[in-house]
């Protein structure tokens, strides 16, 4: 393996110096690779890492032509440069600067161009003043649905707004005035962000911005304090609204319903409901729907039904909401076999439930691995002419692939296909793997041919997803043969399709074709990365050639590719293995020094190495380190530690270690117990020994 020396060290001028001729190629041959020995192609001079991905990129381009566009779809091709929003955004005058670029035509005022402007801007704040100024050009484009959404969604994850003294001052300066309808965004936002003290401070001063409480104004700061948690605050609001003539309403009711639902105290929402419908409210479908979640929230399993009867007599149609609390609280309260008996029950004598619930249900089967009972519902929605939706199908057949017996889930599938249901990339690949797994080569050529005839598998991303298949189920063969049609076929292999052969071959042991798929990565203008280099550490690791592994992280280095604590981790455990545990202290203490963090694996290899030598004083100090640096140890570092104390008769140290284990969060295993119990029973402490097992039963 000298030969090799190392791998990184021939290999870096062919990646940072890839000359011009690989410009004069044009496209990379499929067929025949560049067909160059290593040691003529790994020796070229270097340049810029820079050259090489741009070399990299014009393989990729080669494939794409401008020309092969629709010249209809470049007309509808317009960008937005964000940056350039933000940047006017930031600025005092950004009312006046946006609408100069409205009346230059620059900006489009459309559902989809708002969404997109108020999507992309990281200051919350940017987000904010936009929708004020579409609000102030076009109603009824801040009036959508999904226009609010999206500007919701960006106050709370890049929120909070509050509408501080400069907010105001800024909105007022561009002529425009905080409205009632940006008051309820504003106010959902902080009641999704937890901020209850702050709804309820800012409501009682919304007089100074001209606005006066209304219906709508509470349902909202209400709504924000029940999402809040804050739900005394909600109920003294709510008791508020006389005050102010405001009348409480559907939506109020609902509101408080939901929150008092949401704890279980059903018996209040019972009340409120009842008093709504004093008022003329008749109760809706969605009270109804928190009723029966409020009810599985209490574990009244069988007053949850009843509100469903009381639906019916009211002709009250439920919705799919409805079905999902029924089976989702069933599931939640008893035992999984028996919820399905009950709900089973329940839907031979609702038939109209077996449309709604069946996605519901299978997910539920599904989340419990429940295999057997999730292909028979299946089966029987199939004959009733249900059909789940396409993301329950693949989280049902993913539990029946993993759970199942393989020709019974086959047989499922297929039947599924012939009606026109077609499983994702993920399901034939997962089934396919399991296929090959389990030696049914025809059975899993025959879904992969599906696929391809279906068009599944006709970009980077799908043929990468089949060779790290075929790599998975140590088909190293299949894999490179997949590489080479999806060559022919004019897909040209990212640095993913790469790093997923060197890996399998790595994993396989074939260091001199991992090696192959190398050169070929940088023929084709590829940079290493980190998981490139990993992949060749752990494989020259398992072959006991740790020169070279070493030599390859200090080029890894040299490539600009930072090593993590994962690839350390390997080298400090192979030295281990090989008895070098000087050179794993040494890389230990690089590893720091180059401010990657150690982690409790990069300990464990030298103090399980330390107490195989006998040197406890050593393994102590290395725990104590860990320990300085914040980390907690595992079962494996304690069981080394607790054995090698044994064996030196330091037991009562041993014991108070042991005893020390859960104030660092590691809950002893039953490996562990039995261990100390084992030297303690040696000792003649006996008792000392059951008091711990009894103890470790408890738990």
């Amino acid at each position: 393996m000298r030969g090799f020396s190392s791998l990184a060290s021939r290999a870096t001028p062919a990646l940072k110096n890839l000359s011009q001729e690989l410009f004069n190629r044009g496209k990379f041959n499929a067929e025949n690779p560049r067909n160059l020995k290593a040691s003529t192609f790994l020796n070229r001079n270097r340049t810029s890492s820079v050259e090489a991905h741009s070399i990299g990129n014009f393989h990729k381009l080669d494939f794409v032509s401008l020309s092969k566009i629709p010249t209809s779809a470049k007309k509808h091709v317009k960008l937005i440069d964000h940056s350039y929003f933000s940047r006017i955004l930031s600025r005092k005058d950004w009312f006046l600067l946006l609408n100069h670029e409205f009346k230059a035509g620059r900006i489009g005022l459309d559902p989809r161009f708002v969404v997109s402007v108020l999507q992309n801007q990281e200051n919350a704040l940017h987000s904010l003043k936009f929708f004020i100024w579409v609000a102030n050009i076009n109603a009824s484009i801040a009036q959508n649905q999904s226009v609010r959404g999206v500007l919701a969604n960006a106050l709370y994850r890049k929120g909070p707004i509050l509408l501080s003294v400069e907010v105001l001052r800024d909105v007022r300066n561009s002529g425009c005035v905080v409205t009632e309808d940006l008051l309820c965004v504003l106010i959902a936002s902080w009641g999704r962000l937890g901020l209850a003290k702050y709804c309820n401070d800012f409501f009682g001063q919304i007089s100074f911005l001209g606005i006066s409480p209304s219906t709508r104004l509470y349902n909202a700061i209400i709504d924000a304090l029940v999402k809040s948690n804050s739900l005394d605050l909600a109920y003294l609001k709510f008791q508020d609204m006389s005050r102010d003539n405001c009348k409480a309403d559907r939506f109020t009711y609902n509101i408080l319903i939901h929150g008092v639902c949401r704890i279980g105290v059903v018996d209040e929402a019972l009340r409120l409901a009842k008093q709504m419908e004093g008022l003329g409210y008749r109760p809706n479908v969605f009270t109804y729907t928190m009723l029966i979640d409020g009810f599985f929230n209490a574990r009244r399993v069988d007053e949850a039904f009843k509100v469903v009867e009381t639906m019916e007599v009211r002709n009250v149609s439920p919705i799919e909401a409805t079905v999902r609390s029924l089976v989702h609280g069933v599931f939640r309260c008893l035992a999984p076999h028996e919820a399905l008996e009950l709900f089973i029950r329940f839907m031979e004598t609702k038939p109209i439930f077996w449309r709604l619930a069946c996605d519901s249900l299978l997910y539920c089967l599904s989340n419990k691995t429940m295999a057997k009972e999730a292909a028979f519902f299946l089966r029987t929605i199939k004959e009733r002419g249900h059909f789940p939706d396409s993301s329950t199908f693949n989280i049902t057949m993913t539990c029946l692939i993993k759970g199942l017996d393989l020709d019974e889930t086959c047989k499922i599938l297929d039947t599924f296909i012939e009606r026109g249901v077609k499983p994702s990339l993920d399901i034939y690949l997962l089934l396919i793997q399991a296929l090959y797994r389990d030696g049914k080569s025809v059975e899993g050529d025959k879904y992969l041919n599906q696929m391809v005839i279906g068009g599944t598998i006709s970009t980077d991303y799908t043929y990468n997803m089949v060779i790290d298949c075929f790599c998975k189920v140590n088909m190293m063969d299949r894999a490179r043969k997949t590489f080479r049609e999806m060559q022919n076929r004019g897909v040209v292999p990212n640095l993913v399709t790469f790093n997923t052969l060197i890996n399998g071959y790595c994993k396989e042991g074939e260091l001199c074709e991992a090696l192959k798929m190398l050169e070929l990565l940088l023929e084709c203008g590829y940079k290493p990365d980190l998981f490139t280099f990993g992949s060749l550490i752990d494989c020259l690791c398992q072959v006991y050639c740790i020169e070279d592994a070493l030599d390859c992280l200090t080029e890894m280095v040299e490539w600009g590719v930072t090593p993590n604590a994962v690839i350390y981790n390997i080298l400090i455990r192979s030295l281990c293995v090989v008895g070098d545990v000087g050179r794993s202290l040494k890389l230990l203490r690089r590893m720091k020094v180059n401010g990657v963090s150690p982690d409790v694996f990069s300990f464990n290899a030298l103090i399980q190495s330390f107490c195989r030598m006998k040197k406890v004083e050593k393994a102590e100090m290395l725990f104590v380190s860990m320990l300085t640096l914040g980390l907690n140890p595992d079962n494996y570092t304690y069981c080394a530690l607790i054995k090698a104390l044994c064996e030196s008769g330091r037991i009562d140290e041993a014991k108070k270690l042991f005893s020390s284990m859960e104030l660092n969060d590691c809950i002893p295993d039953s490996y562990t117990c039995n261990l100390i119990a084992r030297y303690l029973v040696q000792e003649g402490r006996s008792k000392e020994a059951e008091s711990i097992l009894e103890k470790f039963k408890q738990k």
